[in-house]
């Protein structure tokens, strides 16, 4: 593994070209203030796309009925580099061996 190295600038390159990986974020803020379908927004949204690029990510966010601004905005911010979920709460949850 010592030989390993990431190349940082393919890594972030290929999230540049996957906003489809914030649809978690978006989803969930759209449940909070009750937007009606959620899940079927983001799969009509994205479906028939093989990626979703960031001017895709912010007509859709644009388009979203209901969604208060802080919360609009919020989600403008968000970038796939970004985002991590439940990663670094599931990290810490690990026991040691």
């Amino acid at each position: 593994m010592s030989r390993v190295q990431v190349n940082e600038q393919k890594l972030s390159d290929e999230l540049d070209q996957h906003y489809e990986l914030l649809a978690e974020p978006v989803q969930t803020v759209m449940r909070k203030y009750d937007i009606e379908n959620p899940y079927e927004l983001l799969k009509d949204f994205t479906r028939g796309k093989a990626t979703i690029t960031k001017l895709d990510y912010i007509e859709f966010i644009e388009n979203i009925q209901g969604l208060p601004d802080h919360e609009r905005q919020m989600l403008l911010k968000l970038t796939p580099q970004k985002y991590t979920g439940s990663a670094s709460f599931l990290a810490k949850s690990v026991n040691k061996f």
